[in-house]
């Protein structure tokens, strides 16, 4: 089995591909030959898919409706785009949560619901979820996030058990701190939510679980999930493919 996908003949969509972890998934898709379709709020999309020879939407994916009027299929589906917001629960906005789960959690609902039977028809697909160590451990201050990368994982797990017998793998991929724009806005809030200066948040804060000192590299995750769509995961379903420096080993 090969370890390097051949995805000739293949589409991927990838959302939250404008920048991050997103655009490092797409980079390396169409690296393998996959044909692609961006998703991002930003504009910037529509020049990273025209680099990448792909199709790019501007579209605010915690918008349900405009999920719903997306015309998709594919072959691959990553699921990357985020948010973060942190602070007490207290003084949590509820409009801020409501956000973070629109986004992270019932958008990659919509969107496997939306290509699904495409590749239920086709026999073969991939769901790839970018969950994080708050999938599996919880952080002061982050509950929408955690409450909605935990609820990640359970989707992931629900559609494996679905769409397994089907030919379509569903698995998350859970990074520790990965060097992404989202991980830059947060410091400030960090900084201000653990009463630590800003220069020492990363140092402080991001990196006292992990035994490997230092943040992940977009393209590290990136090769995580080229590997999830190469025939030799072709029997990895259901499971977190953890990228965590050690975090979880604690």
């Amino acid at each position: 089995m090969s370890l390097a996908p051949e995805l000739a003949g293949r589409t991927a969509i990838v959302t939250g591909a404008a920048s991050g972890i997103g655009l490092a998934c797409a980079e390396a898709l169409r690296g393998a030959g996959a044909r692609l379709v961006l998703l991002d709020r930003a504009a910037e999309v529509t020049d990273v898919a025209r680099k990448l020879d792909g199709t790019g939407h501007v579209v605010d994916l915690s918008d349900r409706d405009a999920i719903l009027g997306l015309d998709l299929d594919a072959d691959i589906l990553v699921n990357v785009a985020g948010v973060q917001h942190v602070s007490p629960v207290e003084d949590f906005p509820p409009e801020k949560f409501a956000l973070v789960l629109a986004l992270m959690l019932e958008a990659p609902f919509l969107l496997s619901r939306a290509v699904l039977p495409g590749m239920y028809e086709r026999g073969w697909g991939r769901l790839i979820h970018l969950s994080s160590i708050h999938g599996l451990r919880a952080s002061a201050y982050k509950s929408a996030y955690v409450s909605a990368k935990h609820g990640l994982e359970g989707l992931s797990k629900v559609l494996a058990l679905e769409a397994g017998p089907k030919g379509v793998t569903s698995n998350t991929i859970c990074p520790g701190y990965v060097r992404t724009p989202l991980v830059e806005k947060q410091i400030a809030d960090q900084a201000r939510s653990h009463g630590v200066p800003e220069d020492q948040v990363v140092e402080q804060i991001m990196l006292t679980q992990p035994a490997i000192k230092r943040l992940l590299e977009p393209s590290e995750v990136a090769a995580a999930a080229l590997w999830l769509c190469s025939d030799a995961a072709s029997f990895q379903n259901g499971t977190a493919l953890v990228l965590d420096g050690g975090w979880s080993a604690r």
